[in-house]
């Protein structure tokens, strides 16, 4: 059950090892309905182990993960974190698309099986999250295999959008897009995170995408756990931090 006016997310003292990676500490993290951030500073396998301590999948060697004012490894079953993962839309290259499946069928796939040929209601709501992302609709039948990196991380946003979550967590999202393609898909998710009221995590090394989607933006030093905004504006630099 989630806590009358709890946070989406709260992390306390974070400590994590993982084989194969540097130890992951976190003092403090704090995302209420609304926020966003761009946390810099972490490569690819420290952004998938903060995602995974985040949604329950992994749990803290020490300190606190806490989704909706409840612990994380006080979920009790394999049916209750499933559950509770209908809180997150997840956007990584890690997901699979299906290239011989049309980009409506892999958009359909987080809604259903039926995907060849993709059923009229289930259509109608492809096409709206298509547009919602940026991603043409009158292309949307042509196969997967010849997309552009930009609209892979369209699909991307649009299948974890699927669910309606309220809360956006985005593992280096423009790592293999250019500077322009970068800007345009911090744009897109401003936009959509904009329309639906969504917060998002972006862990992202990246300044044009962080320019283009806004938020507030800082780097985590591992080692200590401490995190430094990068204030970017008059407003930034006045709003109180959720870093302590």
């Amino acid at each position: 059950m989630v806590e009358s006016g709890a946070p989406l997310i709260e992390i306390v003292d974070l400590e994590k090892a993982s084989p194969g990676l540097p130890t992951i500490r976190m003092r403090r993290l704090v995302v209420r309905p609304g926020d966003r951030y761009t946390i810099q500073g972490l490569d690819a396998g420290a952004s998938e182990a903060l995602v995974h301590l985040i949604t329950g999948a992994a749990l803290p060697d020490r300190g606190e993960v806490r989704v909706g004012g409840r612990r994380t490894e006080d979920v009790g079953t394999d049916m209750e974190w499933l559950a509770s993962l209908d809180r997150f839309g997840i956007v990584t290259e890690r997901a699979v698309l299906l290239d011989g499946f049309s980009l409506a069928g892999n958009l359909a796939l987080p809604m259903t099986l039926e995907v060849d040929p993709v059923a009229d209601d289930v259509r109608a709501r492809v096409d709206a999250l298509a547009r919602s992302v940026g991603l043409d609709v009158a292309g949307l039948d042509r196969p997967a295999v010849n997309l552009a990196p930009l609209e892979r991380m369209r699909v991307h946003l649009a299948r974890a959008l699927a669910a309606d979550p309220r809360t956006l967590l985005l593992e280096q999202p423009t790592a293999a897009l250019d500077p322009a393609a970068s800007r345009a898909f911090g744009e897109s998710l401003r936009r959509v995170a904009d329309e639906r009221q969504l917060a998002w995590i972006a862990f992202a090394n990246d300044d044009a995408f962080a320019d283009a989607a806004g938020g507030r933006r800082g780097r985590i030093n591992l080692e200590t756990g401490e995190w430094t905004e990068r204030a970017t504006s008059f407003w930034r630099r006045v709003l109180p931090t959720a870093f302590r």
